[in-house]
């Protein structure tokens, strides 16, 4: 089944390069600027809380720890090598001299929106985030001021402008509240949880930033951790083994998000504000596994347990522990380009390879592009 994946997406490919390119979205950023969780974190946890991702057995693309939770490239790897710009660095990375020139990562796995509580298990929320970058701005523009000779490990000082703020954050905020709250709850947090999101935006708009692409959140319910957790009684899940109570709480805090984000584009008239709908290709994804190469839509490719799920709450992917008097490891499948599922929690390479080829239609943006190409797609197997 790879084979025919590889296929599939070369195909996309080819289909990419021979549409337009379009006239009202630039997409030729000369830096981006991310804030997110570990769905977009390169390194960020890792470096912050001085902890190692060791790669697990099956790692294909990144030989050595990459500080991502992922067999290989993540969304954002595969968007910013489709713009023609380098791997983002993780802020918190000072490691080797890292080259900050086309922007920072400021993602951390874990992390919420809302502030961060003594039991999260990333301090660095969205807020603060936010301040990282304010701080790195600053710092920036005091280097620049003093000496010339950093200029190629920084962003030149307009690239803060006309760089492009990326989001993709809001995920763990429902996703552990389900562990203390009830569904109505959660659902009346949402507001509190998109004014904080609003707040941050509004602050990145006043130092300057005029270009934002903002993800909404993925079918939590779709994950396996939450299945294994929340899905033991089969009345709780969809059509499809989805944890029903975890997707209708993603599904509104989504609809509460594009109605922030129409808000944002008529407030911020000179700014450009792209909310792009991820919810509804991983879901298209999830549904139509087969359809696109994948041999498994729920089921980890790295993890510990077997089927259904292959995913114990107790071992993470690439651990070796003692569970029930057993020394037991969580390994990776043979081939993850079979999985939608990475560790129970996040995505295979491949589909976040798929999910990109999606993004890059248009279709599932607003405003829209669709059948028009920003630029010309350079998938890198």
């Amino acid at each position: 089944m790879a084979s025919s994946t590889t296929c599939f997406l070369h195909i996309l490919a080819l289909f990419f390069i021979c549409l337009p390119l379009a006239n009202t979205i630039d997409f030729n950023y000369p830096a981006v600027f991310n804030f997110g969780d570990s769905n977009s974190d390169t390194g960020g946890l890792v470096a912050g809380v001085g902890d190692r991702l060791e790669p697990p057995n099956g790692q294909k693309y990144f030989k050595n720890p990459s500080g991502r939770f992922c067999d290989g490239r993540l969304i954002i790897d595969f968007l910013m090598d489709a713009m023609d710009l380098p791997f983002l660095n993780s802020y918190l990375d000072s490691i080797a001299a890292p080259s900050f020139r086309k922007g920072a990562n400021f993602a951390a796995a874990g992390s919420t929106i809302l502030p961060a509580s003594a039991s999260s298990v990333s301090p660095f929320s969205f807020g603060i985030q936010v301040a990282q970058f304010f701080r790195f701005k600053n710092r920036v523009l005091e280097v620049q001021a003093k000496s010339r000779k950093y200029d190629k490990y920084v962003p030149a000082q307009d690239f803060f402008q006309k760089g492009l703020y990326m989001f993709d954050i809001g995920q763990n905020d429902l996703a552990s509240g389900f562990y203390s709250k009830t569904l109505d709850q959660i659902l009346a947090s949402i507001p509190t949880i998109l004014s904080e999101f609003e707040d941050g935006v509004k602050r990145l708009y006043d130092l300057g930033g005029r270009n934002f692409w903002v993800h909404n959140t993925g079918p939590l319910g779709c994950l396996g951790q939450n299945i294994a957790k929340f899905g033991t009684d089969a009345s709780k899940l969809d059509e499809l083994g989805c944890v029903s109570s975890h997707n209708q709480a993603a599904k509104i805090l989504n609809l509460q998000l594009y109605a922030l984000c129409k808000k944002l584009q008529g407030q911020y008239s000179d700014a450009n504000i792209t909310h792009v709908d991820i919810f509804t290709i991983k879901s298209n994804l999830i549904a139509n596994y087969s359809k696109y190469g994948f041999e498994q839509p729920l089921m980890a490719c790295c993890g510990y347990g077997g089927p259904p799920l292959n995913y114990d709450i107790r071992i993470a992917c690439g651990q070796t522990k003692v569970l029930d008097g057993n020394n037991v490891t969580a390994k990776a499948c043979n081939d993850s380009s079979e999985y939608i599922n990475w560790d129970g929690i996040h995505y295979t390479e491949t589909a976040n390879q798929f999910v990109v080829s999606q993004i890059l239609t248009g279709k599932y943006s607003d405003p829209p592009f669709a059948d028009k190409m920003p630029f010309l797609i350079k998938l890198k197997f």
